[in-house]
């Protein structure tokens, strides 16, 4: 069953004192609710009312995924700073950055960031998650987490070890190929790296093309594998443009939440458990808005405190790419094909009657993972090739023809922080990433500027390329990099860890996902990683659900067979 509505409720209605309107259900009609619709909401709706026992409630702050540009690979250019689909988040300025606020996009529609992202299926290295179980997360190493990554998994080339077929996600290969991201990875040979055609499989390092969460030409976002399927289901209900504004809690048991929809204050209770599944940035801001959370910061709102668990919001971590762009000597670039009107023309046809072509690129094709030194047991940069180049992500292409690559460091030590604003929930929280804040980042970082320029004058390379454009050659010592570094970086769209698990003071929750110090409550997304995977996100975000699902699902029947007993 899905609700939904158009809200045109200003930020001022939704202040406004009302009583609030129960759930059609009455008290207690939910046995799971689920805040955020998202990559891991969409997860856990499947999964958790799979068992027709289970009655679960999904609500999502944004609209229905019918904006025909999600479904388009290429069309995230689209949907991404339209606040229909985007919160259209900005950081405060960044001292890292030489004070430079960034915007940070995350989904604001059913698939969440799933529907607006990239596309690009990197799941991170084993050590990431045995890193993990060695900080005292039971359950969390590799060994413990490919299961769930193989079950979430429709992989086109099939199964294998590392590999599921059958799963709700789409994954498969980049249905366009182009000479320059060949040379590209040719370059790479020429370096010491490895050609890798699969960087989920026993190694990662190596350069090669993505793989892509899409089936036949199309975006696979949670909405598309998890949720449409379960739609029908009479025991799923899913409300749209509907904002929870807190969890309501009895002591420190979570009964409920209250959100607004269509700026109608409502509540929704449930006899089993809440699940934030709101994203790095929403979940610590609920949990704020709810009394838990740093004491001090809740009592300077005015927020009874629930429970002083000072982790909320803290441990921020994002991958921060700098994209150095170079102009070629011939038009072999995307450039060339946009801004030429026949050219653009046949790339919708292409798309429209075979579903291939550039519309069907991912935000990169080539990907690389290296070392900046021998000394780094694993790789600890990545680079993405982009065929194309723009002012920054989501902008108009280059009336010249050129290409982008980018660094980004994936292990960083910087730690940021996300605060509440205000005590309301429309008002969007302060955002705080402190990137570059240690030495060793600056250095990985500059490294990894370097090393895309080794990559440029690589005999195969470098008779394509007329010259570097951003920074510019002029720009040659480590200083002047850095600086450059900070004038031109952008976010790559991974903030993660702001509700952690842990064992620790500054831990949120624990191995079970289950807030630390109450009941009936988890988080259930990126905010949980205690360190953030080398690579993209969305992946193990999808796999974190699907975990989760199984543990959800085994505490409810324990507390099913308790009240019995």
């Amino acid at each position: 069953m899905i609700a939904e509505d158009q809200s045109s409720a200003t930020p001022e209605t939704q202040r406004r004192d009302a009583a609030p309107e129960r759930d059609a259900g009455g008290a207690g009609a939910y046995d799971y609710i689920i805040v955020g619709g998202g990559s891991a909401g969409c997860v856990l709706a499947n999964r958790l009312s799979a068992d027709p026992a289970n009655r679960v409630l999904l609500l999502e702050a944004g609209g229905r995924d019918w904006n025909p540009w999600i479904h388009v690979p290429v069309g995230y250019f689209k949907t991404m700073h339209d606040p229909r689909t985007d919160w259209c988040y900005k950081t405060e300025p960044d001292p890292g950055l030489n004070g430079r606020r960034l915007d940070w996009p995350r989904g604001r529609v059913l698939g969440g960031s799933s529907s607006i992202n990239g596309l690009l299926y990197i799941r991170g290295q084993k050590e990431d998650y045995d890193h993990w179980r060695q900080l005292g997360n039971v359950g969390w190493s590799y060994d413990d987490v490919l299961p769930y990554f193989v079950r979430a998994e429709d992989q086109e080339r099939g199964a294998d070890d590392y590999h599921g077929a059958g799963g709700p996600l789409a994954v498969s290969d980049m249905r366009i190929r182009r000479e320059l991201c060949d040379k590209f990875i040719e370059a790479a040979g020429e370096l010491g790296i490895p050609p890798r055609d699969d960087f989920n499989g026993a190694e990662q390092e190596g350069a090669g093309y993505f793989q892509l969460t899409a089936r036949n030409g199309r975006r696979c976002s949670t909405a598309v594998g998890y949720l449409n399927p379960a739609r029908g289901r009479p025991n799923l209900e899913i409300v749209t443009h509907a904002q929870t504004e807190r969890v309501l809690f009895e002591g420190r048991r979570a009964l409920g939440v209250a959100y607004r929809r269509k700026g109608v204050p409502r509540e929704a209770r449930c006899r089993g458990e809440v699940i934030l599944s709101a994203g790095a940035i929403g979940s610590p801001q609920i949990l704020l808005l709810s009394g838990v959370g740093p004491g001090a910061q809740l009592q300077g709102f005015d927020i009874p405190v629930v429970h002083d668990l000072a982790g909320v919001g803290r441990n921020l971590q994002d991958h921060l790419q700098v994209r150095l762009v170079f102009k070629t000597k011939d038009p072999i670039t995307m450039n060339d094909q946009v801004h030429n009107p026949f050219k653009k023309m046949l790339m919708g046809l292409d798309y429209i009657f075979f579903r291939r072509g550039p519309l069907t690129m991912g935000a990169s094709q080539v990907c690389v993972f290296a070392r900046t030194s021998p000394e780094v047991a694993t790789p600890d940069i990545q680079f993405h090739l982009q065929p194309l180049s723009a002012d920054k992500p989501g902008d108009g292409l280059h009336r010249f023809s050129a290409f982008t690559c980018s660094t980004c460091q994936l292990r960083p030590e910087s730690r940021g922080v996300i605060e509440l604003r205000s005590p309301f929930a429309q008002d969007h929280p302060a955002i705080h990433p402190n990137y570059l804040a240690t030495v060793k980042d600056q250095q990985v970082t500059v490294a990894g500027m370097r090393l895309i320029r080794a990559f440029a004058a690589t005999d195969t390379l470098a008779p394509l390329i007329e010259s570097e454009m951003t920074p510019g050659a002029q720009v040659e010592s480590d200083a002047e990099l850095l600086e450059a570094a900070r004038s031109i970086s952008q976010t790559i769209y991974h903030p993660t860890s702001t509700c952690k698990m842990g064992r620790d003071e500054s831990s949120v929750v624990d191995e079970r996902l289950r807030v630390q110090g109450l009941e009936g409550l988890r988080v259930v997304d990126a905010s949980i990683m205690p360190c953030v995977v080398s690579g993209n996100t969305n992946a193990p975000t999808i796999m974190i659900a699907e975990k989760a699902s199984d543990m959800i699902l085994a505490d409810g029947r324990e507390r099913r067979l308790a009240a019995r007993a």
